[in-house]
């Protein structure tokens, strides 16, 4: 053991990218934009655009200018703070599942019961140029494309005029129909306090057809992108980005801001729609660093919540700029009379809701923070389809990764045991509340082979009560799929 022990000598933790106490932004393996929430059995689904860092010939990064984009990534959490990485799903190009398409842009998800069974869609742009639908049996794939082409384009009746033909959001309403709104851009300058480019229409009973040609929403103000979409107190909330052409002027009579998310509410899903609040300043108000606003409103275990982009992954990762997009989660604030209204950005987030069962089996790619580390697909179906099975990679002197708010309840942990598979070696380091507090376990790390083995070692103290649990990684060549803990 005390070889085991050694081997942690001298090894510097990581740079951390996000602090400790901080749960925004949601993931930092990677970067992930446009959120929209799917909350399904229990967990929030979170799928976004797969912003890919983008480079010039010197190696320096590339202004992120999206043309590269044709993954959605996935993350679920039970509890808003441990998120599991599902994966990049290949959507469009050559790669990807819609191969008609060039990219894959902004993501809504919606899921129905249709005969017997619990279906889902995953909608998103194909650039600025229409609509794609996938279809899956499980909210994190794999999807495939039911149609072959796209469910909405410059074809379709009243779309030829829509600027930006993307940004979709779905309603399942009470009564079992669904509506998708989409559209943006502005046709041209002298348009900017109305452009007209906003859509509505009713899903057919499928999720992958029209029911009815898109109609306009009417008298959307300065307009730029970002369609939204809630019921809440049976008043329909139809949210969106307004647009960089703001006066001053316009802004005092209108109370908002350019790049503000703004809301408009009707007693229809099909509007009329009437102005209402704004609800989220662009991130630079909050944050610093700006660009496109971006959200989604969604409720979970009777709370409201707001998930939005932000750059501070790429701050935290000591980027000089780029304008690659993480995702956020914080409250949606409400007034007197019910309406979602002006909400914070944050880089606390938001607290923990529920904790996690460590005596359950724990994806390794489950994660409250992490840094030094990669995610990769797993096996035949994820590989192919980018979403699915995931497992830790990339691991190297220094690398961690926590959760947080495990109850480990009042019969100690007295064990644990985690999956591993590779051809290096090294350890692995268990410790609770803090990465550098004394550690409960050491658990070596010996060329485990191709194929995942377990490896159970006894905890050095037991565990009792609510704990974040830190593993800190030494050696290299070494994969890990899951872990849990023993009595």
């Amino acid at each position: 053991m005390d070889v085991i022990k050694k081997m942690f000598d001298g090894i510097k933790l990581s740079d951390v990218i996000k602090p400790l106490t901080d749960h925004n932004p949601l993931m930092v393996q990677r970067f992930g934009a446009d959120p929209y929430a799917l909350v399904y059995d229990g967990r929030v689904y979170i799928y976004m655009t797969g912003d890919d860092i983008m480079y010039n010939e010197d190696g320096s990064v590339k202004e992120n200018n999206y043309s590269n984009i044709y993954t959605l990534n996935v993350i679920s959490s039970a509890d808003l703070v441990n998120w599991t990485d599902h994966g990049s799903v290949y959507a469009a190009s050559s790669k990807g599942q819609a191969t008609w398409g060039s990219n894959s842009w902004a993501p809504a998800a919606a899921y129905k019961n249709i005969d017997g069974k619990d279906k889902f869609f995953l909608y998103f742009a194909n650039s600025g140029n229409g609509i794609a639908v996938l279809t899956a049996d499980t909210p994190y794939g794999p999807f495939t494309d039911p149609i072959g082409g796209p469910l909405i384009s410059r074809q379709t009746p009243t779309c030829a005029e829509v600027a930006w033909l993307f940004d979709p959001a779905v309603l399942m309403d009470d009564d079992g129909n669904a509506y998708i709104y989409f559209g943006g851009g502005i046709p041209k300058p002298e348009m900017a306090a109305n452009p007209g480019t906003a859509r509505v229409a009713k899903l057919g009973a499928d999720m992958i057809s029209l029911d009815g040609d898109p109609i306009p929403i009417e008298n959307v103000a300065y307009l730029f992108e970002d369609s939204g979409i809630n019921k809440i107190n049976g008043t329909y909330y139809y949210s969106y980005c307004s647009n960089f052409s703001m006066t001053p002027e316009a802004e005092k009579e209108l109370g908002y801001r350019n790049g503000e998310i703004v809301t408009m509410k009707s007693d229809s899903p099909m509007g009329p729609f009437e102005p209402a609040n704004p609800v989220l300043a662009n991130p630079e108000h909050f944050f610093g660093r700006g660009g496109n606003n971006h959200h989604c409103m969604f409720e979970f275990n009777g709370q409201w919540y707001i998930a939005y982009h932000s750059r501070i992954l790429e701050e935290g990762l000591k980027m000089e700029g780029g304008g690659y997009r993480s995702t956020n989660i914080d409250f949606i604030k409400f007034d007197e009379n019910g309406a979602p209204t002006t909400s914070v950005g944050t880089r606390a987030g938001v607290p923990q809701v529920g904790n996690l069962n460590p005596y359950e089996t724990v994806q390794a790619v489950t994660l409250g923070n992490a840094s030094g580390i990669e995610t990769v697909q797993f096996g035949e179906v994820a590989e192919k389809y980018g979403s699915g099975d995931m497992i830790l990679t990339g691991i190297h002197d220094g690398s961690w990764t926590c959760v947080y708010g495990a109850d480990f309840g009042l019969q100690a942990a007295k064990e644990i045991t985690i999956s591993l598979r590779g051809s290096g070696s090294g350890a692995i380091r268990v410790s609770v509340d803090y990465p550098g507090s004394n550690a409960v376990a050491y658990i070596p790390v010996n060329a485990p082979g191709a194929e995942f083995t377990e490896v159970t070692v006894k905890l050095d103290q037991e565990i009792t009560g609510v704990h974040n649990v830190f593993f800190t990684y030494a050696g290299e060549r070494y994969e890990i799929k899951e872990w849990k803990f023993g009595r």
